[in-house]
């Protein structure tokens, strides 16, 4: 099994906008403003640059860290908005009137990384890095569904694993891929082996997904709804469901009584964590915190990706932790636009 849409980009895009009739409605009436991205300089003459379209954990880990192991090298990065408050070292920043060319601070680069060319940032990166024969890197940030957006054109992937590679690729020649490992893991790993272990007997919490365009409501709400009535779960709504729907469903299990958790880090309280395919079930794992699976009459892809990130369903032993490279994922992406860079100059 592979991708859905291997190489299409705008059929993804159609199939992404169907899937949300509420947001296709909106913008047939209301036409959103275009978005301003802005570009954040470090050093004169950058020779990389970074394309940021989110700033969520899974982002920021994948795309920002590595940052911190690139020395003194002149960067960039692009982004929605100013993040500079989240970035290393001294920036400049200044929004751009347009991308439809290559800002002049950028004619030096030699290297570009995103998480894809699926966004605003990551796509104007993509023809930039066209135009400036420079290699373009796809970082991998959480895991993957039938239902990812395909890889850009002559792009190299930085895969946390073979079978993830193999995966994205879905038989394209097109592109390449090594296997650096997923820094989110990396670091929940660590912070796993300074912590205590999960107390038993806590009530698990269960990671929210109704915001997700993968499966329909009746299986991502069912399933969320019944395995906390059957087992006193708290539910955990994903950061992205801020949707009418969403709120709606929220109010009415609060009304039917179903506990909400907390606000904060997912891994604060060490409680089992459960959920559909959220990429924190294998986070929880790898911080040493009992995590599960389950699903109501789960799709075949569902199970094709339980086997494929080896989690386990509810029920069953924890899913085990995921084998962690040698070196550093972070440290390991550096390395790999860093020697782009050298290779070009």
């Amino acid at each position: 099994m592979g991708l859905r849409f291997p190489s299409d980009l705008a059929a993804w895009q159609r199939w992404q906008h169907k899937q949300n009739p509420l947001r296709r409605l909106r913008a047939s009436v209301r036409r959103p403003a275009p978005m301003t991205l802005h570009l954040h300089v470090r050093g004169r003459e950058p020779v990389l640059l970074f394309a940021l379209d989110a700033t969520t954990p899974t982002a920021l880990a994948s795309v920002l860290e590595p940052l911190g192991h690139l020395g003194d090298i002149p960067v960039a990065v692009l982004a929605p908005h100013d993040v500079a408050a989240r970035l290393p070292g001294d920036w400049t920043v200044r929004p751009l009137e347009s991308v439809s060319t290559v800002p002049r601070e950028l004619r030096g680069i030699r290297a570009v990384l995103s998480a894809g060319h699926f966004l605003a940032a990551g796509f104007a990166a993509h023809v930039w890095a066209d135009v400036l024969d420079a290699d373009y890197f796809v970082v991998q940030h959480g895991l993957l569904t039938p239902f990812m957006a395909p890889l850009a054109p002559r792009s190299h992937l930085l895969a946390f694993s073979d079978r993830d590679a193999d995966f994205w690729r879905s038989d394209r020649s097109d592109v390449t891929a090594d296997v650096v490992g997923s820094q989110l893991l990396w670091t929940a790993a660590k912070r796993g082996r300074q912590g205590s272990s999960a107390a038993a007997g806590k009530q698990p919490i269960f990671l929210g997904q109704l915001h997700g365009a993968e499966l329909p409501r009746r299986i991502s709400g069912g399933t969320a709804q019944r395995f906390c009535f059957q087992t006193g779960a708290e539910y955990r709504p994903h950061p992205a469901e801020l949707d009418r729907l969403s709120t709606l469903q929220h109010a009415m299990w609060r009304r039917r009584g179903v506990r909400f958790a907390k606000p904060g880090a997912l891994l604060g309280e060490r409680r089992p964590v459960v959920s559909i395919f959220s990429t924190g079930v294998l986070e929880a794992a790898a911080a040493g915190v009992a995590s599960w699976v389950t699903c109501e009459r789960p799709p075949s892809w569902v199970r094709e990706f339980w086997d494929r990130y080896e989690l386990s369903t509810w029920g069953s032993q924890p899913t085990p932790p995921p084998v962690l490279p040698a070196m550093e994922p972070a440290q390991a992406i550096a390395e790999h636009v860093a020697t782009a860079v050298r290779r070009g100059r």
